[in-house]
């Protein structure tokens, strides 16, 4: 997956397309990403003897397709590629070349 967790990405489809906010976790293993202030939902959780029952609002994951990375030059939605820096391999945006 080539977004990761603090990345700052765009929406690029879906009720909440356009708006933008960093990513608080990733999960690869689902092809998801959690995005700050983007597909809220309130969780009902149940009492347990420590603590009362409550609802909580936060975020739920997104599909990582639905999102693009935000190119830090241009401020706009941009693919990711890789390139070999000494023998790192290194991030860059496709659309200004800069690294992320």
């Amino acid at each position: 997956m080539k977004i990761k967790k603090g990345d700052e990405v765009v929406v690029i489809s879906g009720k909440y397309k356009g708006v933008k906010g960093k990513v608080l976790e990733a999960r690869p293993a689902e092809s998801r990403v959690v995005v700050e202030g983007v597909n809220r939902h309130k969780w009902h959780i149940k009492p347990t003897q420590d603590q009362a029952g409550h609802i909580i609002d936060r975020e739920a994951p997104v599909h990582v397709s639905n999102v693009a990375l935000v190119d830090p030059k241009t401020k706009k939605a941009t693919r990711v590629g890789y390139v070999m820096k000494g023998d790192k391999k290194v991030r860059v945006s496709k659309k200004s070349g800069t690294e992320l």
